[in-house]
């Protein structure tokens, strides 16, 4: 068990730290950060970012005008009692912000609990920090995305006429 601890830590230290430690020719010196040989990784991180905030927008979007269309007959039900067009909007923009704020909290834990059980397999006193300000802001940006894309949907809704959506089978 004491090996498998070892040989797990010894991977994932050389995969945060490059593995330039491990090889026999000395490493090459870093590029200065005002560089233009300076590391691609943040760059392509920031795309990796920006294409899941994306799909995952989309897929709150398709879920929400599922939402919409399955109870067209509830919203019309409520304008025709006289629930005005903001107050419809404002249901499924907090019932997008949910689905998203959920999927935040949920990945928030899933964050934290990796470098939690990967300080198990890591050797001597490393830690791996998590700073509460990312936590912070990803639940920050993880709501804004719901609210961004549930926002299409929820207007849809709001802007149903009564008549129509009571039609509506």
């Amino acid at each position: 068990m004491r090996l498998l601890r070892t040989v797990v830590g010894v991977a994932i230290l050389a995969s945060f730290c490059g593995a330039a430690w491990a090889q026999e020719t000395p490493a090459p010196k870093p590029a200065e950060p005002g560089s233009k040989a300076a590391s691609p990784a943040p760059v392509v991180l920031i795309i990796i970012a920006a294409i899941a905030l994306l799909v995952s927008g989309i897929g709150i979007m398709n879920i929400m005008l599922v939402t919409v269309t399955e109870r067209t007959r509830e919203i019309g039900i409520r304008k025709a009692i006289g629930a005005a067009q903001r107050e419809i909007l404002y249901q499924f923009l907090v019932e997008s912000f949910l689905i998203s704020g959920g999927g935040a909290v949920i990945g928030i834990l899933l964050g934290i609990a990796m470098p939690v059980a990967a300080q198990y397999f890591l050797p001597g006193n490393l830690r791996v920090p998590v700073s509460p300000l990312s936590v912070v802001l990803a639940f920050v940006v993880s709501c804004s995305t719901g609210l961004f894309f549930g926002y299409l949907p929820a207007n849809q809704a709001a802007s149903l006429q009564p008549v129509e959506s009571l039609r509506y089978e």
